[in-house]
């Protein structure tokens, strides 16, 4: 099969809007889905003129709102309607619809020996929007009616490991046409290695009405194309990634894939989401993953499950990126020398002598930054919710420990020199500071404070907000993405 198609699925309210967002995006895709069910009413009269109205091939796709679709009007309204859309054929094919997507249980002979007639394809299509499917080799062969229909299965997973059963079984159906994706944040590995599922297409939405599918779980042309590279990925591609759990925002994509292809090393970067360390693993193995990132909360969890791991590693206790060593696995600790760098090029110092540092919070992160800050020379104090996690790391180094609250304001003021915040609070948050956002928010600053927030999205969290607005000296945790992610980058091209 060739390389997998890029569908953008068109979602506006009139065709004049599609057919803008179309023309927006038609170098980064090779086909579109017209889905009728978003259109006003009138303009869903019109939906026959639409492939002439473009350059690309067009999927004519009515979705009920049991296939996750916004059409409620009836199967005989719906029957009209692509009756429509399939009527007075035109003997310029461009000018008709190149697919129809018909459900596993629609079945018009009227309307499929017109598609037939006219050579418009059938995608013979079965969504679960809940569940993932038990059997989908069955499932498969009980969508191919006949040769010319190419079944369709979009399903929602719960786990990561539903995801991984879909590539262990992607080699049983790689001699024929089918369409297959996980839908949801889970899913996204499906759509950025089509080519390892041997899907026909993958589906994709405009930036501007990525609202309009959300449940779904699509990206952006633009994205699948500059950020993971997908019309260069092929059977050689290497693979690498980044795990960890809500994993809702990272850059380190972009950042490696971009080095990748700077470099002219056929690999991609994809991000692999995962609550269970294990799933992540089991799906590193079965797609030959040779290296990736881990970030929370996985950072210590993994470390049983290597055979081996460096000496920086081993003394922090945390493991942020690992690799393929033989038919095992390495880790190392990235995140440490990253903080080095880029703390001590925000403060323009040499060394920590003589300062006091606060830590706040005590996660894997946290470990590789007390680490480095006692290297580094300072005093410091781990502040945590939990008392019994910040003891772990304090005494580790001699450190002092505390509560992460009101109560440990005093403690604070002492160790105010430089605030190091290491947790994911503030991620995300473009709001004012609040107790949800912002981890400090019972401390005044003095504008004397230097104020290393590891978050980098949003560029300005709630808390350095706070501390700029007091006069403080303030940088965000991209500096320290990139010095890490150099780091990690060395370790995986040794692997490409």
């Amino acid at each position: 099969m060739s390389r997998p198609l890029v569908c953008l699925c068109v979602t506006g309210k009139t065709l004049a809007e599609d057919v803008s967002i179309v023309e927006k995006y038609k170098n980064y895709i090779d086909i579109v889905e017209l889905r009728v069910d978003f259109l006003e009413q009138d303009e869903r009269l019109k939906i026959r003129d639409f492939p002439s109205m473009v350059d690309v091939p067009v999927i004519l796709t009515i979705r009920r709102k049991i296939d996750g679709g916004q059409y409620v009007e009836g199967e005989s309204s719906r029957t009209m309607l692509f009756a429509r859309g399939l009527a007075f054929a035109d003997d310029d094919p461009k000018k008709n619809f190149a697919y129809v997507d018909f459900e596993e249980d629609y079945h018009i002979p009227s309307l499929e020996d017109a598609a037939q007639a006219f050579g418009t394809k059938i995608i013979r299509s079965y969504h679960n929007m809940e569940n993932p499917v038990e059997d989908i080799v069955a499932k498969f062969d009980s969508l191919r009616k006949t040769g010319y229909e190419i079944p369709k299965i979009a399903f929602m997973p719960h786990t990561l490991q539903d995801v991984t059963k879909v590539f262990q079984l992607a080699e049983q159906w790689k001699d024929s046409e089918q369409i297959l994706c996980a839908m949801g944040p889970l899913g996204l590995p499906t759509r950025i290695l089509s080519e390892r599922l041997h899907s026909y297409l993958s589906y994709t939405s405009p930036a501007e009405l990525l609202g309009n599918l959300l449940e779904i779980g699509h990206t952006d042309p633009f994205t699948l194309d500059s950020v993971y590279h997908f019309r260069s990925i092929d059977k050689d591609t290497k693979i690498f990634g980044i795990t960890g759990y809500p994993l809702k925002v990272t850059s380190s994509p972009e950042l490696h894939n971009t080095a990748f292809s700077q470099n002219k090393m056929n690999a991609v970067y994809i991000p692999f989401k995962s609550e269970s360390i294990d799933d992540a693993m089991e799906f590193a193995k079965v797609l030959d993953v040779k290296g990736f990132s881990v970030t929370i909360p996985h950072k210590e969890a993994v470390i049983p499950l290597l055979k081996n791991i460096d000496k920086k590693a081993d003394a922090i206790g945390a493991c942020n990126t690992v690799i393929r060593d033989g038919n095992s696995w390495k880790g190392y600790n990235t995140d440490a020398i990253g903080f080095e760098k880029a703390l001590l090029e925000f403060s323009g110092l040499k060394n920590l002598k003589g300062k006091k540092v606060a830590i706040i919070g005590a996660g894997g992160a946290s470990r590789a930054i007390a680490y480095e800050i006692k290297a580094l020379g300072a005093k410091a104090c781990v502040f945590n919710r939990t008392l019994a996690k910040a003891r772990l790391i304090a005494e580790k180094y001699g450190f002092e420990y505390a509560t992460l609250g009101p109560e440990s304001l005093e403690k604070l003021r002492k160790y105010s020199d430089i605030i190091v915040q290491t947790t994911s609070k503030g991620m995300g948050s473009t709001e004012q500071s609040n107790q949800d956002n912002d981890p400090i928010w019972f401390y005044d600053f003095t504008g004397n404070e230097l104020i290393y927030d590891i978050v980098y999205s949003p560029e300005v969290t709630p808390v350095m907000a706070r501390a700029d607005a007091s006069g403080c000296s303030v940088c965000n945790g991209l500096s320290m993405l990139r010095y890490q992610g150099d780091a990690q980058f060395e370790l995986f091209s040794q692997l490409v």
